[in-house]
């Protein structure tokens, strides 16, 4: 089956550029495309998409809220990719937080966008770990914020869920964590949900962002 994908961006250039490569693709179809965050929901009811890959900046309404709004209202939600001009933008990073699963820059080369949805539809790797970083480091609060410190402190991850997030922080896939561990590949993906189920975060990303701001790992 391929991956669907929803495209919501303002400028209809973009749109058609990202329809232009990601169509080329042989297991990739996009299922619909808006202009605005305002219509996403309605959108993803109807497409259900697997990604939807949303402008992060828009006029009614921005990615940042539309994916708190398609989270909130979604049953299995679509995984949401931000589209931005910016790598560092603290748009980009509200976005994560509210719980999109990586960006792309509109600028990306036509590899690099066919590369970030499958990677994120995966959702087995962090996308732009080190861009994700230097996110965190720039607009995180580093350790100071007292909610990221409560979820790891009542999460009592094990000595090896701890490493496994220390290694899913550095952007490691799946199968890369288990030849660092030296453990089969089912054992790690084990692990991973259990990390998430523990921090409440729906995807890799989340759980990285709270591992920076609970102080767990330093972004710097």
């Amino acid at each position: 089956m391929p991956v669907t994908v929803l495209l919501v961006d303002d400028e209809p250039l973009v749109r058609a550029g990202l329809r232009a490569v990601l169509e080329a693709q042989p297991d990739i179809e996009v299922v619909g495309e808006a202009a605005d965050g305002a219509a996403v929901i309605p959108l993803v009811r109807q497409l259900r998409p697997d990604v939807v890959a949303m402008d992060v900046r828009m006029p009614l309404l921005d990615g940042i809220e539309a994916t708190r709004a398609v989270l909130r209202t979604i049953d299995e939600p679509p995984k949401i990719l931000v589209v931005t001009t910016f790598e560092n933008d603290e748009y980009v990073y509200g976005a994560l937080r509210a719980g999109a699963d990586g960006f792309l820059l509109k600028r990306a080369r036509p590899a690099e966008i066919v590369h970030a949805v499958r990677l994120v539809a995966e959702g087995e790797s962090l996308l732009f770990p080190a861009s994700v970083r230097q996110l965190a480091a720039e607009y995180g609060e580093d350790g100071g914020n007292r909610a990221a410190r409560a979820v790891l402190e009542r999460a009592q991850l094990t000595e090896r869920e701890a490493e496994v997030l220390r290694l899913m922080t550095r952007g490691l896939s799946n199968a890369e964590i288990a030849g660092q561990l030296v453990v089969g590949t089912e054992t790690v993906k084990s692990h991973v949900s259990a990390v998430l189920a523990k921090l409440g975060a729906r995807d890799r990303t989340q759980a990285v962002i709270t591992a920076y701001e609970s102080g767990f790992v330093s972004p710097g």
